[in-house]
């Protein structure tokens, strides 16, 4: 059962890659860099992994990422297993606190220069929640810091907007009874998601700290004030053969 907590809490994951294995993982993508050209991937790049229902990818990512960003989803492959392979040795303390995720989804290679940043939205569990797979919540790791800036943030709300009610029958939905759905559309291209009051929570892990964050929670970043800062994001999904 898929239980409100997992999606909207918060939690972190030490050492889910060691120092070896970050400096593995950046010159990996330093050279699909190097080899792609970084404007490929940055200022020429017409595509997002964002998306608003009734908008143009470019639209959506002027929403999200005003000043843009370097991304990579589809990474190494070398990349992506060593990734995997983290995942799977952090399963133990990832299951303690977010039981119902059954898989990560594969990951993107993200980085952000001096201003640029990711506006506050939420992932949502599905556009239709009661389809399967489900996405409890999204996992980043830094390879990378910034000099300055560039922190990453959750925000709460207490606020009855964000929510679009309880999920029908529950139980047989896959849900812990009483679970809450949040709305679509909860980013900036909505008047009512700008305008809700909320509580930030910033936070600027060790790199190579995995941090968890509800699927149903508000997050993004801050804009990067000094160098660079280099990720990978991911999402962490539930299945219903062990999730129900």
């Amino acid at each position: 059962m898929i239980h409100i907590a997992e999606t909207v809490g918060v939690g972190s994951i030490e050492n889910f890659l060691s120092d070896a294995e970050r400096t593995h993982l950046a010159d990996l993508m330093n050279d699909v860099l190097t080899s792609g050209g970084t404007s490929r991937f940055g200022d020429e790049r017409r595509t997002s992994i964002h998306e608003i229902p009734g908008h143009s990818p470019q639209e959506a990512m002027a929403v999200y990422e005003p000043a843009g960003r370097v991304e990579i989803p589809s990474i190494p492959e070398a990349a992506e297993k060593l990734l995997t392979d983290a995942f799977e040795r952090a399963r133990p303390a990832l299951s303690r606190v977010m039981p119902s995720v059954t898989h990560c989804r594969p990951w993107t290679y993200v980085e952000y220069g001096v201003g640029q940043h990711i506006t506050s939205h939420l992932d949502g569990i599905a556009p239709d929640p009661l389809a399967w797979p489900r996405q409890i919540a999204g996992i980043s790791v830094v390879i990378t810091q910034a000099d300055a800036g560039g922190d990453f943030y959750v925000e709460t709300a207490s606020s009855d907007r964000l929510w679009n009610g309880k999920a029908p029958d529950a139980d047989s939905n896959g849900y812990a009874e009483g679970m809450w759905l949040t709305h679509d559309g909860a980013d900036n291209s909505a008047a009512w998601f700008q305008h809700m009051p909320r509580t930030r929570w910033s936070v600027a892990p060790a790199p190579g700290t995995a941090l968890l964050y509800g699927s149903q929670l508000a997050h993004g970043t801050l804009p990067v004030a000094a160098g660079r800062v280099a990720k990978f994001i991911s999402w962490l999904i539930a299945e219903p053969t062990t999730a129900g």
